[in-house]
């Protein structure tokens, strides 16, 4: 007898469905569990193997779960955003939305063949207003907060203003952007624009200046993973890296709580090491180092103060402001070849690609403890959102200092006894000290030789915190989130700035949260005006949706875009910052 897989399937799914077998209702007597997958985005290819590899996985344990009795929710939905179902919005000039809900139709059906035991009536869609109504909400709720540490929690932004206007920043111990200062009399004089700027420096959800992958093409920021080879995963476009001012989140605060939280869930121990180096917790110290005849000063952060003596050179990152201002005359023309073929790559080709590359800046620090004069370079090895984007370069006990140093032939000088730097660095920290300082060298009041690393380290942190030469820091890899909606199909920020609307310059942000009917409006003039921006070229005049108009007519139009489709009474739930 034939066994009629069809038949039996659409028989039994069409019970499911009528008997609303798996849906969840709220009830007492059962132990809740839940079974979180993640949600797919709805291309127009449909589901490819990668989905139900994972789906089938937690649907078993899902319908495990169910049958000792708990009572289990397994939703499902859609990450419906993205700059995939944009792009095909301008190439057929059809509403992303409506090629989105198509795409999720796909899906569904897909998903009913395989037989999972979903609750649909709890189904999830990120382009939905009533979905993102709410972390609409969150985003505002963080927006009128900031973290503090010692409390370990978020508290209301008012709480901070009324510090502010008692007693100044004196006693703060809050995250921030950047340590600021001023006195209770300074934050009263200063203008209403100026007390919002300051208070984004401490803001949960807040407005900076980031470095992101940027596509002119496409006219958005991209995510790494969007980035290959230093082109756009989608049509190939060049991507560069780009100081850009972008919504962030403050997850950096929550750094240490997220390290402690591990020790509190059921992971496999590899899983958690991976996580805890992802946070990457560090321990060192920031010190100051002054420019040769020069009064500007930058901050480093190093974990092993005890190696100042070692320091041969310094670098700084490509994107940091101090290459302008570092860079002399002579070497600007180098600098500037090294930074156009620098911004091509993204930071994570940076970090894999173990290659040197670097120029020499022209101008030259002094080591504080020493007062040698140590020549500052650039390269891509030093990135800027992690510490300070300035290093203090010590190649015998840094294996990519090594490599720099022995590129370039700058001096290496070995601080440890008995190690051997002639093929590799000597990065172990343990051993005597030497060299700490060389015979014949100013020690600026501190001696190191004789000593095990652990003891140097711990003796040069104090000299440098009771010298003022800098303090003791812990330091985290883990980096605020950045927000970078797409050019119209990516989730709005409930925040903008009335000023376009009333002509009045004003500076503080108004909160809007977006109802269903504002959301469509002047849609379809938007997604013709992309295309004409955005599509192939064409010749004059034809900016018709999937082709893009000769240089003069797009400029037009850009500028049609900017004065005419961005302001609030377009879209009035969008962020919008004057132009």
């Amino acid at each position: 007898m034939e066994y009629n897989f069809r038949d039996i399937e659409k028989k039994w799914q069409k019970q499911w469905v009528d008997h609303k077998t798996y849906q969840v209702k709220e009830d007492e007597s059962k132990q809740k569990f839940y079974v979180l997958n993640m949600f797919p985005y709805p291309s127009g290819a449909g589901l490819h193997v990668g989905h139900p590899l994972g789906y089938i996985a937690s649907d078993i344990y899902a319908r495990y779960k169910r049958l000792q009795g708990f009572n289990v929710l397994n939703p499902m939905g859609y990450d419906a955003y993205g700059l995939p179902a944009e792009q095909y919005a301008i190439q057929t000039g059809q509403h992303p939305a409506i090629t989105t809900v198509k795409n999720i139709e796909r899906y569904r059906e897909q998903l009913d063949k395989i037989g999972f035991s979903f609750d649909w009536s709890r189904e999830i869609r990120t382009c939905d207003p009533e979905y993102y109504h709410w972390t609409q909400w969150a985003f505002i709720k963080m927006f009128n907060s900031y973290y503090c540490n010692d409390e370990q929690q978020a508290r209301p932004i008012e709480e901070l203003i009324s510090a502010f206007e008692t007693t100044g920043t004196e006693g703060m111990n809050v995250a921030c952007s950047e340590e600021l200062s001023f006195t209770a009399d300074e934050w009263k004089a200063k203008s209403e624009k100026e007390q919002q700027e300051i208070l984004m420096n401490y803001r949960i959800a807040y407005l900076g200046n980031t470095m992101v992958n940027w596509c002119p093409d496409l006219g958005t920021v991209l995510a790494n993973d969007e980035v290959v080879d230093g082109v756009s995963e989608r049509g190939g476009y060049p991507v560069i890296q780009k100081v850009m001012r972008q919504w962030c989140l403050r997850v950096s605060a929550y750094a240490q709580r997220l390290l402690d939280g591990l020790n509190t869930v059921e992971w496999t121990e590899s899983l958690k090491e991976t996580q805890r180096n992802w946070i990457g917790r560090s321990e060192g110290a920031e010190m100051q180092f002054k420019v040769k005849d020069s009064d500007i000063e930058f901050t480093i952060f190093t974990t092993r103060a005890d190696t100042v003596f070692g320091v041969t050179f310094m670098v700084l990152a490509p994107e940091s402001e101090l290459v302008a201002q570092l860079t002399t005359p002579a070497q600007q023309a180098e600098v500037d070849a090294y930074l156009e073929r620098t911004k091509k790559r993204t930071e994570r080709e940076r970090i894999a690609d173990r290659s040197v590359s670097g120029v020499f800046s022209g101008s030259y620090a002094i080591n504080p403890l020493t007062n040698e004069a140590i020549p500052v370079w650039i390269s891509d090895y030093v990135l800027a959102g992690y510490g300070t984007g300035a290093i203090m370069a010590v190649p015998a006990h840094d294996s990519r200092d090594y490599a720099f140093a022995k590129h370039f032939g700058l001096e290496i000088r070995p601080l440890i006894e008995g190690c051997d730097i002639s093929e590799e660095s000597f990065d172990a920290k343990e051993g005597i000290m030497m060299n700490s300082p060389r015979p014949g060298t100013p020690e600026g009041g501190l001696v190191l030789n004789g000593l095990t690393v652990k003891e140097a380290i711990a003796k040069t942190k104090e000299y440098i915190k009771t010298t003022g030469l800098g303090r003791v820091k812990v330091n985290f890899r883990l980096r605020d989130a950045i927000f970078s909606r797409q050019r119209y199909w990516g989730e709005p920020f409930p925040v903008y700035y009335p000023s376009l609307r009333s002509g009045k310059r004003e500076n503080r942000p108004r909160h809007h949260l977006p109802a269903r009917t504002e959301y469509n409006a002047g849609i379809c003039r938007f997604i013709s005006l992309l295309s004409a921006l955005y599509g192939p070229t064409q010749q004059p005049g034809t900016c018709r949706p999937g082709y893009r108009p000769v240089l003069a007519e797009r400029r037009s139009l850009r500028r049609r875009y900017r004065t005419c489709y961005r302001p609030p009474y377009l879209f009035p739930f969008l962020e919008q910052v004057p132009l």
